[in-house]
Parts: structure tokens; sequence; C-alpha cells
């Protein structure tokens, strides 16, 4: 029996959209570029991603995985206490954010996360779940969700401003650690005294 060969074809073309994204950044994942780059015509890509949104969902779904790996990663190694976790869980976010920003763009579409291609929202709303649990047990008398997403949102705001140079300029940090540590601060309360 033969090997189809297109059977890893689907998989090449998200690699090259991977390695696309993290060279040149969203903009620049077209399908006649990515096909290109993995050496097939420029319809080829259609025979397995009908539209170019079912294709770059594929990419932003190997992000969502990319950063979920790293979170569980940090979280085995962070402190025990779910403040320390969710200490852990942020500055991970971030340095994912600012390492990776062309994929972090790509994650973070409106019109990707809103298509339902590939389930991204089942990829990316149980890393809100494991925020918005441990934001819980930080802080028990607070709607944790609310609590999560204000956070997630403000991380988010860190993130891309921090890209932009804008808070670098506003703030004169050049580090986001004192603003992650305002944000923890603002969203979660003072930490308890050992």
């Amino acid at each position: 029996m033969t090997a189809d060969p297109d059977s890893g074809l689907r998989a090449r073309l998200v690699d090259a959209g991977v390695a696309l994204v993290t060279a040149e950044g969203a903009q620049a994942l077209t399908l006649r570029e990515i096909a290109r780059r993995t050496g097939v015509s420029h319809g080829a890509p259609r025979r397995h991603f009908p539209t170019h949104l079912e294709l770059l969902s594929a990419i932003a779904r190997r992000g969502f995985a990319d950063l979920a790996d790293r979170v569980r990663a940090v979280l085995d190694d962070a402190a025990p206490d779910p403040r320390g976790q969710v200490a852990a869980l942020a500055r991970t976010y971030l340095a994912f954010a600012l390492d990776n920003a062309g994929m972090y763009e790509l994650m973070f579409r409106h019109d990707l996360l809103e298509s339902g291609h590939l389930g991204l929202r089942d990829i990316s709303l149980p890393l809100f779940g494991l925020l918005a649990e441990l934001c819980g047990m930080v802080r028990p008398e607070a709607d944790a969700r609310r609590v999560a997403g204000a956070l997630w949102a403000n991380l988010h705001g860190i993130a891309q401003l921090w890209r932009w140079g804008s808070l670098r300029l506003a703030t004169g940090a050049d580090d986001f650690a004192p603003l992650l540590d305002a944000a923890l601060l603002a969203h979660l309360g003072p930490a308890e005294a050992p």
C-alpha cells in the first residue's frame, strides 16, 4: 500500500504558516506565500483548507497550543500558592506575547475566533478558565470570571502597548515586570505577608 502524498501536506502548510508568521508577522500570511514555502501550487492549500480563514485558524491553533504548553510547564515549577501561579501565568502570557508578536496578533484576531474554525474557542477558553479558577482562589469574595477578565484585558493591553513602545515612552520603564506587579496588585489586592 502506498502512502497518500497529500497525507502530510496539511501539517506542512501549517508548519510553513507558523514559520512565516514567526519571521514576518501576521500580515505576511497569504495562501500564495504559504504554498510557495511548502513547495506546492498556490491552489493546493484549498484542498485541505477551503478558506483562508481555516488555514489561519489552524496556524493560530498552534499558537494557542504552544502558549498552553508554556503555561503548564511554568505552573509545574511555580510556587504552589494561587497568587504565585497567577503571577507565573501572567509573566508567561506577556513573555509569549512579546516574543511571538506575529503569532499573538493572529491568535486574537476577532474574525478567527468568531469564525468557529477548528475550535479556536475550545482551545483558548481553557486557559481563561484556569486563570479564572486561580483568581477565584486568590479572591474568593469576588466574581472570579470578572477578576480574570479584567486581569486578562490588562495583560493584553500591557502586551500591545509594550510592543508598540507606548508604555516604555509613558512610564520610562525598560522592563514590563513593574507594570505586571501593578496589574496583579490592582486585580488581586495586596499579597498576604508570610
